[in-house]
């Protein structure tokens, strides 16, 4: 029988002490991406502990693994250092990204539900024209977002291959670090949503060839707007 540990901020209900690492690998990704642990900064793990509302040693398991994803180091008597997004994590994202993607795009294209692929579509144009009409808004931004997971989700999904789903999810967590630092601006969110409907227009016309280039053109692009040069 399960050993129970209780944690008071999970509405004092008592937690499996299986499931505690799960909660703190959670939780350490959430402190990263709500900024309340830096991008690059060293904590102990008695403060990470602190900020995550998590035991130490369910913590200690949860931090080996965000190590071996690369989202942090553990340096012993120093404490735990994030990892600060650089042109090696950003090329290394993209490239990975791109080689799960080239192959799922040119599925998606051909035998991708229409009907999905036509909501996706419809969506981003009365974003585009949203944002062109009247400006980028916090709404629009948070539909941006639902859009490129809407959008990749669907195209990874199509593999139906729950090794490649698990990887993109981890690969996902780079992404959203590599973007804490990113100034979304109205001229780069709509290149960025006119990429999406290159690939969204090629699928329609079920050109896998087509959807594959604008694919890789969409990556290119992002993999420069991350690192800064457009």
């Amino acid at each position: 029988m399960a050993r129970k540990i209780k944690l008071a901020s999970v509405n004092d209900e008592p937690i499996p002490a299986q499931r505690l690492s799960d909660l703190a690998y959670e939780r350490v990704l959430e402190a990263l991406f709500e900024r309340r642990v830096q991008a690059g900064s060293f904590v102990s793990q008695g403060e990470l502990s602190e900020i995550v509302d998590v035991p130490v040693a369910p913590l200690r398991d949860a931090l080996r693994v965000l190590e071996a994803e690369g989202i942090l180091a553990i340096h012993p008597r120093s404490g735990i250092q994030f990892v600060r997004p650089g042109f090696e994590l950003t090329r290394s994202t993209y490239q990975f990204r791109s080689i799960l993607e080239r192959a799922a795009v040119r599925v998606f294209a051909e035998q991708g539900d229409e009907e999905l692929i036509e909501a996706i579509g419809r969506r981003h144009d009365a974003l585009i024209s949203g944002i062109a009409e009247r400006g980028l808004t916090a709404p629009d931004l948070v539909e941006m977002e639902e859009l490129e997971r809407v959008l990749h989700n669907a195209v990874i999904g199509i593999l139906r291959n729950p090794l490649i789903d698990s990887s993109y999810r981890r690969m996902h967590n780079y992404l959203r670090l590599l973007r804490l630092d990113r100034k979304i601006t109205a001229p780069v969110a709509l290149r960025t949503l006119k990429e999406h409907v290159e690939i969204i227009d090629a699928c329609r016309k079920r050109d896998a060839d087509r959807a594959e280039a604008a694919l890789d053109a969409h990556f290119q692009a992002a993999t420069q707007r991350s690192l800064g040069f457009i």
